[in-house]
């Protein structure tokens, strides 16, 4: 289902088979979108270029994060020495 003037978008791994000059122009036209977007993603590359904020889902809860990507990757592994 498609609508002409999208307020949100919703993506599941859109970099899925992208080659890097794509992944750059999807970036750029995704922050330059005025409206909402929902990005599932393990690209670090695409998540540094778009995220305002970020969202992990662990243990079947979602919790916003505070700090961005480099944040939590320091977390995870300060867990990981553990």
């Amino acid at each position: 289902m498609q609508q002409h003037s999208p307020n949100y978008l919703i993506m599941d791994e859109p970099t899925n088979h992208l080659d890097v000059e794509t992944v750059e122009a999807l970036a750029k036209a995704l922050n330059s979108f005025k409206g909402g977007v929902l990005i599932v993603s393990h690209d670090e590359k695409l998540i540094d270029m778009v995220c305002k904020e970020l969202w992990v889902v662990k243990d079947r809860c979602v919790m916003a994060l505070e700090g961005g990507l480099e944040e939590y990757k320091r977390h995870v592994m300060t867990q990981l020495a553990l």
